[in-house]
């Protein structure tokens, strides 16, 4: 047997208003897509704002379903919508996430199993790494530089 440790690097920031100019819109682009949330099941609504290489910005929100697990998480809204929308276009450079609680608060929100599997999937289609911004609790920011950090031991084919 043989032991190892993982260490994952990410960066935290303080608060949304320390990222760079475009990082805040890109969250607050996920704010606004969370609001637009179908979720009167969980109550959970989560937001996603993808932004591909030219800059344009595709948002995704869950989407629930009475039918458990028909729905769909925000995060695979967001980038199927964008490669639906924009085959021409598989390049993204940042993935800004969000949620807001049954009281309607911001809250901690990041991808879930299946969402990181996903994410891994076109960052590596893409063959450069796919940046993840989650709000986390008390309004601070984490930002990993790859899917690849969420999700490291993945499956691949």
């Amino acid at each position: 047997m043989t032991e190892k440790t993982l260490t994952i690097n990410y960066k935290e920031y303080a608060t949304i208003d320390a990222l760079s100019d475009a990082d805040k819109e890109l969250m607050h682009r996920a704010i606004s897509a969370a609001d637009g949330a179908y979720a009167p099941y969980s109550r959970f609504h989560v937001g996603a704002a993808l932004r591909l290489a030219d800059g344009s910005v595709v948002t995704g929100n869950n989407q629930e379903n009475a039918a458990f697990p028909s729905g769909l998480c925000a995060e695979r809204t967001a980038i199927f919508a964008a490669s639906a929308q924009r085959p021409d276009m598989r390049d993204y450079t940042a993935l800004a996430i969000v949620g807001r609680n049954a009281a309607g608060e911001l809250c901690e929100a990041s991808p879930c199993g299946a969402c990181r599997q996903v994410l891994l999937e076109y960052e590596r289609l893409q063959g450069h790494p796919l940046r993840v911004l989650c709000l986390l609790q008390e309004g601070r920011v984490r930002e990993t530089g790859s899917v690849a950090d969420l999700m490291p031991f993945s499956f691949s084919l």
